[in-house]
């Protein structure tokens, strides 16, 4: 139990820390591109591809590194990667080749960190509450995004834009973070897992995940470049919008978690797709809805709400724990899930960022709200079955 009680304390400070150097990251990102590298909407959109690259591979990736290290070893190797990223942005990227090599070599940290995150606190939670310990993690991934972009606010009021120092900031934190992942002993002892998961049972799982995954790239892509390009908000006003989100997120994570818990992830899941579904309708018609400045205003709480929304994607890691044939499918699997997600949503930045030159923004968003009504009638298929009621599987894993 002590063992274990050490293992959630520096397995949720590792959590914070990443969140800190996630946080000052995307809190800057846009800005940078725009300011540094003077990119548009359509080279914007392009620079997703790379960015993702990491993402269409994982399956392999992380396939490959299973055979030979324990989760928290993987995310103390990911934190690494996020760390070089981060100060190869800040440093050694003056020209586009160069930054996208580094934005290449940021993502694949993150997108490690995040195969192996949901499945960290799987290993640490109790059965039954599992949604409360992903939300615990949550909460304290914002808690470390708050302190981040809480500095990253104050610097740029008081320095100016000084992206290297904040790229710098980041990269300390994630090697702080993998300093906790790397001293966790979870996992020691449990058979090693499978290399490559693939499974009819899990279709739905993966259906889930390619929306999230088109969801996640639109709003990653041209949630904040609408409040950079079209009203020319600057990094410490980005800056406080991710504080803000960040810090309802402490308090409403560890909820939304209750009630994942509570609710089932059919009835949250789907009403997550109705409340993203409203936020696009706020992008593309804010602006016609009202005057300035309560148009930006409107955009400021979407941007915030979105972002608190993105907790709810717990509920896919309990939900593929509650259908899952054996506990070694769950980390392979979620990472079969984010290369199918990738692999479905991969392009589509390319394709809004050519639909934002040729007809505006606002039809960006008007396809993001599609995407999002068919994803609530995807999610009412979900079911849970009964402890005990697990049918076999009915196909025999990749291996």
């Amino acid at each position: 139990m002590r063992l274990r009680l050490d293992d959630l304390r520096r397995a949720l400070l590792a959590t914070m820390f990443f969140g800190a150097a996630s946080g000052i990251v995307m809190a800057a990102f846009n800005n940078y591109l725009a300011e540094v590298h003077h990119l548009g909407a359509e080279g914007r959109g392009w620079l997703e591809l790379p960015r993702e690259l990491p993402g269409l591979f994982l399956m392999v990736i992380a396939g490959a590194l299973l055979t030979v290290l324990r989760e928290s070893q993987m995310a103390a190797a990911a934190m690494l990667l996020t760390a070089a990223g981060a100060l190869g942005l800040g440093f050694l990227s003056p020209s586009l080749g160069w930054l996208v090599l580094f934005v290449i070599v940021w993502s694949l940290g993150d997108h490690v960190i995040f195969a192996v995150e949901g499945p960290i606190g799987l290993k640490l939670s109790q059965g039954g509450r599992e949604g409360r310990r992903l939300g615990q993690f949550g909460g304290a991934r914002n808690l470390g995004t708050i302190l981040g972009v809480g500095l990253i606010f104050v610097l740029a009021r008081l320095l100016g834009d000084r992206f290297g120092l904040f790229f710098a900031i980041a990269a300390g934190c994630a090697l702080i973070a993998g300093l906790f992942y790397a001293s966790l002993r979870v996992g020691d002892g449990d058979p090693p897992s499978r290399r490559l998961v693939f499974k009819r049972r899990y279709s739905l799982f993966y259906a889930i995940s390619a929306l999230f995954g088109i969801r996640k790239q639109i709003f990653l892509a041209f949630g904040a470049w609408v409040l950079v390009e079209i009203h020319g908000v600057p990094v410490s006003t980005i800056a406080l919008l991710t504080f803000i989100a960040a810090s309802l997120g402490v308090v409403f994570r560890p909820l939304l978690g209750e009630v994942i818990d509570w609710l089932g992830e059919r009835t949250v899941l789907a009403v997550d797709e109705l409340l993203l579904l409203a936020i696009c309708l706020a992008y593309a018609f804010a602006s016609d809805l009202l005057p300035a400045p309560f148009d930006l205003h409107l955009l400021y709480a979407a941007y915030v709400f979105d972002s608190v929304l993105f907790a709810l994607r717990i509920a896919r890691t309990t939900y593929l724990k509650k259908i899952a044939d054996d506990p070694s499918d769950i980390t392979p699997t979620i990472s079969t899930g984010i290369t199918i997600d990738h692999a479905v949503a991969t392009t589509l930045p390319i394709l809004s960022g050519y639909i934002w030159e040729a007809y505006g923004f606002r039809w960006v968003f008007l396809l993001a709200g599609a995407i999002a009504l068919a994803g609530f009638f995807v999610c009412l298929r979900i079911r849970i079955p009964y402890p005990g009621d697990q049918p076999e599987p009915l196909a025999a894993p990749i291996r």
